[in-house]
């Protein structure tokens, strides 16, 4: 069973950075795509940021390009995202994703970790 353990949340004024990690338990974390999502209070869960397996590959919504940068080390089954010049309108519960095996979609979440941007 994949698990995925989120840590790095925290409240910072706008402007200020934060940087989220992700631990995920599992032999084959360097053969998965894995993402971060996200969701404010009464809004649906968005995307983020995605890394293929070996960090060649990113994407990231258009709301975070340029200020957000996802990485992974694949040493420690790790993934990471570092956002920078946070805004209010970043202010969500923050969770990380692995799609694994031939899955299409993902298929293991994270519990999430609370990320404040106050104005």
């Amino acid at each position: 069973q994949v698990q995925l353990v989120e840590s790095g949340g925290g409240l910072v004024q706008a402007g200020g950075s934060l940087r989220l990690s992700c631990v995920a338990s599992g032999r084959t974390f360097s053969s998965w795509r894995m993402g971060w999502f996200r969701q404010a209070p009464g809004k649906e869960r968005e995307f983020v940021a995605t890394i293929n397996w070996n960090g060649g590959s990113t994407d990231y919504a258009d709301s975070v390009k340029g200020r957000f940068t996802i990485s992974r080390d694949n040493a420690k089954n790790t993934v990471y995202l570092q956002m920078n010049s946070l805004k209010p309108e970043d202010t969500a519960v923050y969770y990380c994703a692995a799609r694994t095996g031939g899955s299409t979609s993902y298929n293991f979440w994270g519990q999430g970790t609370q990320v404040t941007v106050s104005s």
